[in-house]
């Protein structure tokens, strides 16, 4: 799958600036080594096939803010749910009750943020199917049926609950390419030019459904094999409740049994389901522990839903300065023009919701964006590289970022008992300091680990997030701290966050919706010492009380979108 592409993306990683945290020693530092998390999502890039070529939102990437202007960079995004490598709710093909619809039922109302978070990770259970793949007629897809799944289970184990079966065929790895070899992936089957990709029948679906499989994946284009099975097919699973994964792609990096899979979705509020990343573990120690957890249902999620009623977006200090708003539409609603499925598309920046920031977030890509940057970005520049040194320049993006880094032991920081300290006003936005001696004086008694996933909870996008006030009323998450109007969120100074990563921490994440705060020149600061530490940063995680005084690990992973410097995507935490 367009290796030659992940081989200059991984090329200019280590090569411009940002790969000194990368090295072989700090990736020993983590609980999970680089070589054993596998990526299994397809890039999402316009020269890609990543949308359905027929009724879809074409993908698109706008820049929206840039170094010079911002001392950051950020993008506004136009996606469609069903992008790239992508999952399916039950209301993506089952109508609601009182529709009246062939096929409605109670679980059409089971949009993307009801899907319970333990439904999105398990035991991977690979059924090899790729002596079907091109074994059809052109236009047709050949069908997976219950006894590929019996032999399989004679050769392995029987199937049952926290189970997640992904359908091997390499159909993605063998297909999705740039244009115009991409048209084979998609276009071609449907003109019917060429074999589609095989799929489950909906007799295979309630078989499983019967063992307590409630997760399903596989490598083709969709779940439904041309020419006509994806209602049935669709309809036999999300009236049991499954939800499941298309368009991935290596599975051949797993073994039949043994990994942890797990679905970093997107959580679009009343979505059909929608964008994700997949990922497996293959370390033996850390799969078996982690699938444990998640058969016990010991999975909390993290994240922010994305509504189009709440502040999820940045919306700037000022005029000029917010990022893309998020949009959400229906795209299809059990259309009699268009077809019998439920889907959203949307337009919004970017780092909506919880997201990540990779190091090229905040630095500049080259000196010459340093050189033409406004005088407020030359002023804080030059403050900074006073104290702390030069600041380095990176490029790497998403599609590069090394999933291992944002995966491991959560390690908690209650920084709750700063709030109320600050001394804020209209003419100083401010909020707690998270200080080096605060941290240090934590470590007390709970020392850091390298490779640690550090968290602050702060408490702050727990109470404050709600649904946007009428105006001239103003969203008390982040407008009211930063106009001074109340005490902001709590943040670390830059040198708590060097102090950290002289700790062998390579990710720190936060429950506020930045990591910097609200005040402008202390944010950029701490921006920007992360990013010269080569840290990866996630903002905006919420509902952290549900790993209080527990042991846990941390997962997220952003939106495979090429280009972008970071981006939104889903928190789990796996209870010990």
């Amino acid at each position: 799958m367009v290796d030659s592409m992940k081989m200059v993306k991984k090329s200019l990683w280590l090569t411009l600036g940002v790969a000194l945290a990368f090295t072989t020693a700090a990736q020993a530092q983590g609980p999970v080594p680089a070589g054993k998390v596998q990526d299994l999502s397809l890039l999402v890039a316009r020269d890609l096939p990543c949308v359905w070529p027929l009724g879809m939102t074409p993908f698109a990437v706008v820049p929206t803010a840039t170094f010079p202007r911002a001392g950051r960079h950020r993008d506004m995004l136009i996606i469609d749910e069903h992008t790239g490598t992508q999952w399916d709710a039950p209301a993506h093909f089952v109508p609601p009750p009182d529709s009246g619809l062939p096929g409605a039922g109670p679980n059409g109302l089971i949009t993307g943020e009801k899907v319970p978070a333990w439904q999105f990770c398990g035991e991977a259970c690979v059924i090899d199917v790729t002596a079907l793949r091109d074994d059809a007629e052109n236009g047709k897809g050949k069908l997976i049926g219950p006894d590929i799944v019996k032999a399989w289970e004679k050769q392995h184990r029987p199937l049952g609950p926290g189970d997640v079966v992904l359908f091997r065929s390499d159909y993605t790895d063998s297909y999705y390419k740039p244009f115009p070899a991409g048209d084979r992936f998609v276009a071609k089957a449907l003109r019917k030019e060429t074999p589609g990709w095989p799929a489950p029948n909906p007799q295979t679906m309630e078989y499983l459904a019967d063992r307590g499989v409630m997760t399903l994946g596989l490598d083709g284009a969709s779940m439904g094999a041309l020419p006509d099975m994806a209602v049935p097919t669709h309809q036999a699973g999300g009236k049991r409740g499954m939800i499941w994964v298309e368009c991935a792609t290596n599975l051949k990096s797993l073994p039949a049994t043994g990994s942890f899979f797990a679905i970093l979705a997107a959580k679009h509020a009343g979505g059909s389901g929608g964008e994700c990343r997949c990922i497996a573990i293959t370390e033996p120690a850390i799969a078996s522990e982690l699938i444990a957890s998640a058969k016990a249902k010991r999975v909390a999620d993290l994240s922010v839903t994305l509504h189009e009623d709440y502040p999820i977006v940045w919306p700037g200090r000022g005029p000029g300065e917010e990022g893309g708003r998020y949009v959400s539409k229906v795209l299809n609603a059990f259309s009699p023009q268009r077809g019998p499925y439920f889907a959203l598309t949307h337009l919004f920046d970017s780092h909506a919701g919880t997201h990540v920031n990779l190091p090229s977030f905040a630095l500049p890509a080259d000196s010459a964006e340093s050189a033409k940057a406004d005088p407020a970005v030359r002023d804080r520049l030059a403050a900074f590289e006073t104290q702390f040194g030069k600041l380095p320049m990176a490029t790497a993006t998403t599609e590069v970022l090394p999933l291992h880094q944002t995966m491991g032991n959560l390690h908690l920081v209650d920084v709750r008992p700063l709030a109320g300290k600050a001394a804020f006003s209209e003419a100083k936005p401010t909020g707690p300091v998270i200080t080096l001696q605060f941290l240090q004086e934590h470590a007390k008694s709970k020392p850091f680990q390298p490779g640690e996933i550090v968290a602050f909870r702060t408490g702050h996008t727990d109470a404050k997030l709600k649904p946007l006030p009428a105006a001239p009323d103003k969203d008390a998450l982040f407008v009211l701290p930063l106009e001074g109007k109340t005490e902001g969120w709590a943040s670390p100074t830059p040198e708590a966050i060097a102090w950290l990563a002289g700790q062998g921490i390579r990710c720190v994440a936060t429950d506020g919706p930045t990591l910097g705060g609200v005040d402008p020149n202390h944010s950029q600061q701490v921006d920007w010492m992360a990013a010269a530490k080569e840290m990866l940063v996630i903002e905006f995680l919420t509902n952290l009380q549900a790993v209080e005084c527990k042991e846990a690990f941390f997962l997220f992973a952003p939106i495979k979108i090429e280009g972008t410097r970071g981006g939104y995507g889903r928190a789990l935490a796996i209870v010990k």
